[in-house]
């Protein structure tokens, strides 16, 4: 077979398509990242704010290792390029399966890809705005007489990263029960049933996703809870039998 037979085979040219998708949305990312870089330092202090405002005034944020003050801006720059490709790394996702999909597929599909985004960036303003400025005061607030809240740039950036993907994960739940209502895996009605157990669930994720505080997992839990009843909401609308 000579390599313009093997070319024209349906399975290389899908291959071939996703290769240069996942090429375009590296070069994306990248020309963000270039474009970030050189605020890095900004952008840490911009997300460090709702710690730093909480801080005493003879107190302030410490590097512990000898490359973090390099290391630490430079992986959160990297994130939020990667947060902000977000809707043209979907938008090449949605280019390579829309060819496969029906007319009526493609009515449902793109609104969803467009909800997931803009709900993820949701869940991460929500965290951002709401729940680190009431957990940081009672952290810096909580601490033994004597003892100097000195946080280390790295393991905050971990923390902060980790309530980012948490939110913004737990944002998505209205999508994942239009998704599962649509092609019929699950009854909008009988997930409404459920709804006690639904709500000491999302108290038990909240408590596996979240610091071990009591503000940060009701933070999350309750959102999950009202996300979950949007689902419900939705999924009624779009719900279909196995069979239709």
């Amino acid at each position: 077979m000579t390599e313009n037979e093997l070319t024209n085979q349906p399975l290389i040219q899908h291959v071939i398509e996703l290769r240069n998708r996942l090429l375009r949305c590296m070069v994306a990312v990248l020309l963000i990242f270039v474009g970030l870089f050189a605020f890095s330092n900004e952008l840490y202090l911009y997300v460090a704010e709702p710690l730093r405002q909480h801080l005493p005034e003879t107190s302030s944020m410490i590097a512990t290792d000898v490359a973090s003050p390099f290391l630490t801006p430079f992986k959160l720059t990297l994130v939020l390029s990667m947060f902000a490709a977000m809707p043209f790394i979907l938008y090449q996702v949605w280019a390579f399966v829309a060819p496969g999909l029906y007319q009526r597929e493609k009515k449902i599909v793109l609104p969803l890809f467009f909800s997931s985004v803009l709900l993820f960036y949701a869940g991460m303003a929500f965290a951002y705005y709401v729940v680190f400025p009431l957990v940081f005061m009672f952290f810096t607030g909580v601490g033994p007489e004597g003892v100097a809240v000195m946080t280390d740039i790295r393991s905050y950036l971990d923390f902060v990263l980790k309530l980012f993907f948490a939110f913004g994960l737990s944002f998505e739940i209205p999508i994942a029960v239009v998704i599962l209502s649509w092609i019929g895996a699950v009854d909008p009605n009988a997930l409404a049933k459920k709804r006690p157990y639904v709500f000491v669930l999302c108290f038990v994720f909240g408590m596996l996703l979240t610091p071990p505080d009591v503000i940060s997992q009701t933070l999350l839990a309750v959102p999950m809870w009202l996300l979950f009843e949007v689902g419900i909401f939705f999924g009624r609308l779009v719900h279909r039998t196995p069979n239709a």
